[in-house]
This record gives C-alpha cells, structure tokens and sequence, in this order.
C-alpha cells in the first residue's frame, strides 16, 4: 500500500528531547525547558481543583459540542455560542480549516517563516503553498496580497508571529481585510494573544461582524497553562463555522481539558499577573542583548528570538549539556538564532549567565546592535 504521495517529503513534528532524556544523557539533576514557549507559571489554582472534580467522570465520552464550556467562553468573549469551534488545541483547527478548503488545484498564502503547521497541512491536502518572506521579522502584507488569486482559498496570519513576536498592528490589519477578496478565509492566529502588550494590536473580534471571511485562532496552552490538555479555539461567522463542523472529530476535547479551561477563563488575575512577569521576562533579555550588542526582535509572546551570528546548533548543545532546553533556530528558518521561552527570574538569569559565558568562551563579544 502507498500513502498519499505529499507524505513522502514530509517529516512528522519534531519536539525537543523529553526532560527525562536529556537527564540521563547527560547525568543532569535539573532540567530548565524553554524550548516549547509553555507557562512557567503552570496553570490557576482553580484549574487543578477542577481536573480533580472532574476524574469521577472518566468513564463517560466528553461532550462533543462542548456546551458548558461554549457558553462561559462566548459570554467571556462577547460572541454568540455558535461562532466557537472547538480542537484539540489551536493545531487541530488549523487541521479543520485545512480539511475543509484546501485540495488540489487551490493555494494558500502564508508568511515565511511562520508556524509551520499552516504548511504542513496545506502539504497533505495537495494545496500548492505560497510563502511570503517576511520583512525584519514581519509579515510582508502587501506581498501577501499580491500572492492572492482566484485559486487562494486560506490566507494564514501569525500575530504575535511564531518565531519572531512580531505583530499585525490595527491600522496594518485594516487595510488588510479591505483589500483580501472576500473568496478568500483570513486565519487570525493569535495563540500569544493574551501576552500581547501593545496598545495597537487589534481587537479582531469586532471585525466578524463585518468580515464573514475572517476566523481568529487562540488557545488555552500558552497564557493559559493547559499544554498538556490541548484545547484550543475559533471563532468565525456562525455560517462559516456550521459549515466546517463535520470536520471536526465528534469527541475531539476531553471532559478534563474542557473542565480545565472552565475554571482557568474564570482566574483572569493569574493572566494579568503571568503577563506582567512575561514583560520583565522580556526585559531581562533585552538588557542581555543590547549589553552584548546581539541582534533580536521585540517580543509580544512568550519567547524572543535573538541572532548570535554562528551555527545556532551550537549555542542549544552548549546549554543543553548544562540543562537548559531551547529551540534553535536552525528549524525555524534562522539558523543562527535561537528562540528561548521566557521562564521566571532566576530561570531567565540563569540562562543568560549560560550565554555570556558562551560569548566571552567563544570571543564572540562584538556584534552589530539593533
């Protein structure tokens, strides 16, 4: 038997090596993973409570259409129960999206380099894929327009931008939206959205009304801490989302991650107080970098990506035979990058220290500042 012939040239996602691992390589007590831009901070209070409430119930199947969970998130949001579809985290949307419009004979047009699930499922759909490079770290906008045609079917939008951090300001997003031929679906992903810090990041939701085309993407894994639960959302046009619903596995979000995101919507104090710490977080490295004149891109998620101009193989081997789990670049499309998760204090002071001791060990102490 022969499996659709797109699978041949593609690779399955490649995590980082589990913590596990990593400690018996290389006879490590402590492991710090920075690597997958997780919460440092776990997950409310209130959430574990809830998981623990829920387990009495492990025998029975989820509720498909996630009712409970539908109504506190559309009343939370201000949008009607039916402008929600839920996945298995933000990916599996990604996935029915990709299902429902993309097959052979369509393209769909995406940044360069972004998530890269957008591509990898567009791959399998036979979609031809139309990538846009990106502009200092940001989506090239009007490049992305003049990619559209009568055949583009998705236009994927990553803001905050997974690797860069880089956002779609208002005024950018606007104009956008104007100009996309409304055959066209415009995929807001806004998996960071809840660290996003800058006044001008447009709330996307008020423009469903007007642009039956736009569906947004957000999730409970990041701000949230509920990775390992893996629920994510959309939220589009109630027209739009009836007609994507059979794509959707019937019992695709568990009882406890649907529990879970119950009670984590309800302690938004825990998301304030993970996105203040987030921002001095940042700060951390901005200090780092612009001590040690290291090019990076301004942040509004949970990780930076900084340029240390060498093999960014290198730079993850080196902290990761001291116990610090990051992403290299290399896999990203910048290869002499790495894209470090913003932990707490001492996690971030640690790894810093790793890095100037890298830097003054390899003589690497003169680099061009932003």
């Amino acid at each position: 038997m022969e499996a659709k012939s797109q699978l041949l040239n593609l690779k399955p996602y490649q995590p980082g090596k589990p913590i596990e691992e990593v400690k018996r390589e290389y006879g490590l007590d402590k492991i710090v993973k920075l690597a997958s831009n997780e919460n440092p901070y776990g997950s409310s209070p209130s959430v574990k409570d809830a998981i623990v409430s829920e387990a009495a119930h492990l025998g029975l199947y989820p509720d498909g259409y996630s009712a409970e969970l539908r109504e506190e998130l559309s009343e939370f949001l201000g949008v009607k129960k039916g402008n929600l579809i839920f996945g298995n985290g933000s990916d599996e949307v990604v996935q029915i999206l990709s299902r429902s419009f993309l097959h052979e004979g369509t393209n769909t047009v995406m940044a360069a380099n972004t998530f890269p699930q957008y591509k990898h499922n567009a791959v399998i759909e036979g979609a031809e894929v139309r990538e846009v490079p990106l502009f200092n770290g940001e989506h090239d906008l009007n490049g992305m327009l003049k990619a559209i045609d009568g055949q583009t079917k998705i236009v994927w939008l990553c803001s905050p931008n997974n690797p860069t951090g880089h956002y779609i300001d208002q005024k950018s997003f606007e104009t956008f939206m104007a100009e996309v031929p409304p055959h066209v679906l415009v995929v807001s992903d806004e998996a960071y959205y809840e660290y996003v810090e800058a006044e001008d990041f447009p709330e996307t939701i008020t423009y469903l009304d007007r642009y039956p085309n736009l569906v947004i993407l957000r999730t409970f894994s990041k701000a949230y801490g509920l990775a390992a639960l893996r629920i994510g959302y959309g939220i589009g046009d109630e027209k739009l989302i009836t007609a994507i619903e059979p794509a959707r596995e019937p019992f695709n979000t568990s009882r406890i991650a649907q529990a879970a995101a119950r009670a984590a919507i309800k302690d938004q104090d825990f998301i304030s107080t993970c996105s203040e710490r987030n921002r001095e977080g940042l700060q951390q490295f901005y200090d780092f970098c612009q001590k040690r004149g290291l090019v990076y891109y301004p942040s509004q998620a949970n990780f930076i990506l900084i340029d240390f101009k060498e093999d960014s193989n290198l730079l993850f081997q080196h902290l990761l035979e001291r116990g610090y789990i990051v992403r290299s670049g290399s896999a990203l499309g910048f290869p002499t990058s790495l894209r470090i998760t913003i932990g707490d204090k001492q996690q971030n002071g640690e790894i810093i220290e790793h890095l100037e001791n890298y830097l003054l060990m390899s003589g690497n102490t003169e680099k061009e500042t932003v």
